[in-house]
């Protein structure tokens, strides 16, 4: 008589834990980062602190969501990757129906929670946001097309529209100047990632820029969108004072150049650290925007328009 074969016993501390790792912490933290100085921005200083943390909390459930939900429908691929092998669905940690209801029921959550406490319109976004990342992202574009994060990433930007949204009840140029920073700094990020991680996308049958092109190729299109991302960065210097343009300067060059560096490294055939490059850019992003937060709460004059 054959044994069966049950998942172990879990404590509940690690029961939560696995909950909370559905959420993707990290990747949380990064979309707050940009929350906070959008609103700043859209205050031109320090808004209610209830509305800042009410913003925040609405946005970490509909981010939760999004990734909850993602970790649901990407188990498949997840446990056959090294990177994601540990996620709770990957090693049945989990069973995938919670998931679901987990990710649907922090989705409804969040849009009732920005809807009383925020306004209508953020909720809105917020939900949109969990719909995209889902339904056009990881069902359609994620695995059909090495365009996947160009397109897919304009999931992560949307934490500025909801937070200038909060603020305002508008969605305004700046907000969408800021959407376009995080859209055109997302590839470059996400590609240095997936260099390092070549084999396990492969693997997953995911064609990430860097499965179907070559490394010069990749680090190419990294330099051409670091550049991008840059110029796209001084243009809310009319909103703006010297403080935020002198801070989206100079990181800006120190972003293109090691991006410049990288390039020229893979293009003569030498070893990278491609994961450097990642870790760099994620610290060029808080740069800008911690720089556009102190911009806004100091409130020096702005530098306008040039005529």
């Amino acid at each position: 008589m054959s044994a069966v074969l049950e998942a172990p016993a879990r404590s509940p501390r690690q029961v939560v834990g696995a909950y909370v790792a559905l959420t993707k912490p990290r990747v949380i933290e990064l979309l707050l980062i940009t929350t906070i100085p959008a609103m700043l921005l859209a205050q031109h200083g320090l808004p209610p602190l209830w509305l800042i943390a009410c913003t925040l909390t609405g946005g970490t459930l509909a981010a939760g969501s999004a990734n909850a939900l993602n970790c649901f429908v990407d188990a498949d691929i997840d446990s056959v990757m090294k990177r994601t092998a540990a996620r709770p669905l990957a090693h049945n940690a989990i069973p995938p129906r919670n998931a679901l209801i987990f990710g649907v029921v922090l989705g409804v959550v969040s849009f009732a929670f920005l809807w009383i406490f925020v306004n209508l319109m953020s909720a809105a976004f917020a939900v949109a946001t969990i719909l995209f990342y889902i339904f056009v992202y990881t069902l359609v574009l994620k695995r059909r097309t090495s365009q996947n994060i160009i397109w897919g990433g304009m999931a992560g930007c949307m934490p500025v529209i909801i937070g200038w949204s909060a603020v305002t009840g508008t969605v305004e140029w700046p907000a969408l100047v800021m959407f376009g920073v995080i859209f055109f700094w997302t590839p470059p990020h996400t590609w240095a990632l997936a260099m390092k991680f070549k084999e396990d996308y492969a693997r997953a049958g995911v064609p990430m820029l860097p499965v179907v092109a070559t490394a010069a190729q990749v680090t190419r299109q990294i330099v051409i969108y670091s550049w991008i991302t840059v110029v796209c960065t001084l243009a809310l210097a009319p909103v703006t004072s010297w403080i935020y343009v002198a801070v989206a300067a100079l990181s800006g060059l120190w972003f293109a150049v090691f991006a410049h560096k990288l390039h020229n490294v893979v293009r003569r055939g030498g070893s990278t650290n491609t994961m450097k490059f990642f870790h760099m850019s994620n610290l060029y992003l808080m740069l800008v925007f911690c720089g556009l937060a102190v911009d806004a709460v100091v409130g020096l004059p702005v530098l306008g328009w040039p005529f």
